[in-house]
């Protein structure tokens, strides 16, 4: 899947119920041997210059990947500072492209603006020079082929497989920020777009170094419910568990060690509603929700949110929180929750759909919740209702939102 190619239907056109799949779902129980040696992926790698790449106010640089074929790799990052930042150090973050993109020079400058160190790098072995039909130029040192051509890829070395090669370049990625002089080693957060939602999650359940992590549009469970599914099924069932035994986020997220930031939209058409919840439940750390009725699913979209920001200031710059869900319930015809917030909260939406099927078609309805004193709403449970949130949003505009409830057997 290409984020710039998002409307279109692709290899796999929808999903398919997950009472198909049959021997392809993989538990989330189960662990996995964790294949990344963090040892060596923890020593910063080499770097070597980038002289044909250039963006104002960014540095284009190679490092040093895990060998791929049992040769060397190297990968392409854009690194930025603010410019402000000689005086001391400052923190940072990872950041990680979804399909159909590379390292990208504005989101570096972006995070810069608001006072971080950055650094984006290409997962996928290639250089931001662009090669035709929204495609980029291959680099001679460059890894595997990426994203769904790794399901091609299940019989190969598994570090040979991209998401391997992916998630070490991350980790390298973590390792060579913290080696620099102008960067706190102690603040360094990671977020990732769709593809590299998922890279995210992996990596940070993975990299315990890492202050916070933001997925966009990522999550685990993709046997179960994702855009995948039907490729899943073409693979076969000894292929599809192998995969999902070593790739899927489900496998490593009990190991989390951070506070998450999930970000997604209600009618995600590759990462939906239900795969979502039941992956921001598994690690036992700190986390917000903030899902938007019908955000649209691109990089542009992606690198935007000013959530992620505020998630990132207040981890790292110690400046105020996001708002907090203390406690939602159901009484009789009515839903409520309590919250926390240091920054006021103006307003408060209901979210709710009574439709079934594919979580990409259902309309959802938004109505005002209903102020019930300090710090608490509530709202009317509509008939035949079969998912529901909130979103409380404060006099910055961010969105946090409730936990997704889903009715009994209306989840699907």
């Amino acid at each position: 899947m290409r984020l710039s190619q998002v409307s279109a239907p692709g290899a796999v056109a929808t999903c398919v119920h997950v009472a198909l799949l049959g021997l392809l779902l993989f538990p989330a129980t189960a662990w996995a041997r964790i294949p990344w040696n963090l040892r060596a992926l923890s020593n910063p790698p080499d770097t070597y210059p980038a002289p044909e790449l250039h963006e104002n106010g960014v540095r284009g640089l190679f490092f040093d990947g895990v060998s791929w074929r049992g040769k060397p790799t190297r990968v392409f990052a854009w690194y930025g500072v603010p410019n402000n930042s000689k005086s001391e150090r400052v923190p940072a973050v990872v950041l990680v492209h979804g399909g159909g993109g590379t390292a990208f020079a504005n989101w570096v400058r972006l995070w810069n603006s608001r006072g971080y160190g950055a650094i984006a790098i290409d997962t996928c072995g290639s250089v931001p020079i662009s090669a035709g039909n929204a495609t980029w130029q291959r680099s001679p040192f460059g890894g595997p082929p990426c994203w769904e051509e790794s399901f091609d890829q299940i019989d190969w070395p598994e570090k040979d497989q991209w998401p391997y090669q992916a998630v070490a370049a991350i980790i390298l990625a973590n390792s060579l920020l913290r080696s620099l002089p102008e960067i706190d080693p102690n603040r360094i957060g990671i977020t990732g777009i769709s593809w590299g939602g998922y890279l995210t999650i992996l990596a940070a359940s993975i990299d315990g170094r890492f202050r916070f992590a933001a997925p966009v549009y990522g999550c685990g469970f993709l046997g179960e419910d994702s855009y995948w599914v039907p490729q899943f099924r073409m693979m076969g069932t000894a292929k599809a568990q192998e995969w999902l035994r070593l790739w899927d986020p489900s496998i490593y997220l009990k190991k989390a060690k951070m506070p998450f930031l999930w970000v997604d939209g209600t009618n995600d058409e590759f990462y939906p509603l239900d795969s979502l919840r039941k992956s921001y439940l598994l690690p036992h750390v700190p986390r917000t929700l903030s899902i938007r009725v019908r955000m649209p699913h691109t990089h542009d979209e992606g690198e935007r949110p000013a959530e992620i920001f505020g998630f990132a200031d207040h981890l790292l710059r110690s400046m105020p929180p996001l708002a907090t869900v203390q406690a939602q319930s159901e009484r009789g015809k009515s839903v409520w929750l309590s919250y926390s917030a240091e920054i006021p909260i103006t307003k408060a939406d209901f979210n709710y759909t009574t439709d079934r099927g594919e979580w990409k078609d259902r309309h959802w309805t938004t109505v005002a919740a209903e102020s019930q004193g300090q710090h608490k709403f509530q709202a009317a449970l509509p008939p035949d209702v079969t998912a529901y949130y909130f979103n409380l949003t404060d006099e910055h505009g961010l969105v946090v939102s409730s936990d997704l409830r889903f009715l009994a057997g209306a989840a699907r």
